[in-house]
């Protein structure tokens, strides 16, 4: 079956379902699933249900589609997303933005736990990506047939949308949440960085690394889809003073974080 038809049939079954029109596509990071406790949520759709959807790995048995009502808008929501890192292909890492798209979203929010290369960072902060460097070499357009989707040759001058940005700004300002605008590095991992690896970082000026979102953002593109993507900092990566590493306490600190992510996740949910 082509990707054109895997996609129209996954895309049917989601229509048949009832998923319909949402406004909003939401992309959660690792340890940053309760923006779900805020939905009222229609209706739920378990990955493994899914025709054509990736089959999930161990990380993500829950990971499911979740489509309902937030700050007043319909949102589709990724509870679960796919890594490179895992095994996945590009296409199948990016397949539910492009499910998402096919579904009619008109703007796209993605979250994602990230490491702090810049040290006026501090962990628990947030990070607002404004550019990307792509780490991971390869791209979710090289593929056969993937000008049939679109220009595979996007444009990553403004890969993040400047007026969803500026709304984030905004609800920062007012809610009084510290928000740092920055590059954020995709590598492909899983292993974390070494010291010469951060120092390289460093050099290249990325502010926040991490193993996700640079491939949904350049399929968002691809499909001109406005997109916005927010970094929680979840450790610091200082190559001069580098600690062993320890994944609970990561997601721990995701988890503290999290709300003020929620929070300007609805808030400029509202105001799109």
């Amino acid at each position: 079956m082509t990707k054109q038809n895997q996609l129209k049939e996954t895309i049917h079954f989601l229509t048949q379902k009832g998923l319909a029109n949402p406004e909003i596509g939401i992309v959660l990071g690792t340890g940053l699933g309760k923006l779900v406790d805020e939905i009222s949520i229609e209706i739920e759709i378990a990955y493994k249900d899914i025709p054509n959807f990736p089959v999930a790995t161990v990380e993500f048995h829950s990971g499911k589609l979740i489509y309902g009502e937030l700050s007043g808008k319909k949102v589709l929501v990724m509870s679960g997303r796919f890594h490179l890192y895992e095994g996945y292909t590009p296409w199948e890492v990016t397949y539910g933005i492009r499910t998402m798209h096919g579904l009619g979203i008109k703007n796209l929010l993605i979250s994602n736990a990230a490491g702090a290369i810049n040290l006026s960072y501090k962990k628990g902060d947030l990070m607002l990506i404004e550019d990307h460097i792509n780490l991971q070499g390869q791209s979710p357009l090289a593929f056969k047939g993937a000008n049939t989707f679109g220009n595979i040759f996007a444009d990553m001058l403004a890969p993040y949308s400047k007026e969803i940005n500026s709304k984030i700004i905004e609800v920062a300002k007012t809610e009084n949440i510290l928000l740092h605008q920055g590059t954020y590095a995709s590598v492909l991992g899983p292993q974390l960085e070494t010291r010469a690896e951060y120092r390289m970082l460093q050099i290249l000026e990325a502010d926040a690394v991490g193993m996700s979102t640079v491939p949904e953002v350049i399929v968002a593109k691809q499909l001109n889809l406005p997109c916005a993507a927010i970094s929680v900092l979840t450790d610091e990566c200082d190559p001069k003073n580098l600690q062993p590493v320890n994944i609970a306490e990561i997601i721990a600190i995701a988890g503290e974080a999290e709300p003020k992510m929620i929070t300007l996740f609805k808030g400029v949910i509202k105001v799109l």
